[in-house]
């Protein structure tokens, strides 16, 4: 016959051993950008301006208010990428890669004096771009800047 057990008879058992969670996944670490030389971040910008530009006279038909908003992030990218050595080079090459870029979107007659009208009325028309393209590039620059150095003067302090 089975013997029933009551409440008090029964053996208690230890708990069941918990598995131990998997660790935390590690937070993800920033993507490291490219490190361009100041001749580089240049001609990144100069050769991706004429594509842009190539590609709205296709799609857009020259709309030279999206080649401008276009060309803030270019000028963006091209301070966050360059080189701490070469910051310098960012807000002097982006302006450089503008009038490049612009000479594909311009309106212009025939001939070399008729690109050359294009692309003189196209800066002076987009200088509102030009500006502020420019000043992003320089913003960054200078806030990247002024990280490395006060990065440095910690390590200084430090080591002190």
């Amino acid at each position: 016959m089975a013997r029933q057990a009551d409440h008090g008879d029964m053996q208690r058992r230890p708990a069941p051993a918990r598995r131990n969670a998997p660790p935390p996944v590690p937070p993800v670490r920033r993507l490291p950008g490219p490190r361009l030389t100041g001749l580089g971040g240049g001609l990144f910008c100069a050769a991706v301006m004429p594509v842009i530009g190539a590609v709205d006279r296709l799609l857009f038909d020259s709309s030279l208010t999206l080649y401008g908003v276009l060309f803030l992030p270019v000028a963006a990218l091209t301070a966050l990428w360059v080189r701490v050595g070469d910051l310098v080079a960012a807000p002097v090459s982006v302006p450089i890669a503008f009038a490049v870029g612009l000479l594909t979107v311009a309106d212009g007659g025939d001939g070399l004096s008729g690109h050359l009208v294009g692309l003189v009325t196209g800066l002076a028309t987009q200088a509102g771009w030009l500006y502020g393209g420019t000043l992003v590039a320089g913003v960054i620059a200078t806030v990247r800047r002024m990280r490395v150095l006060r990065r440095r003067a910690a390590q200084r302090r430090r080591t002190a």
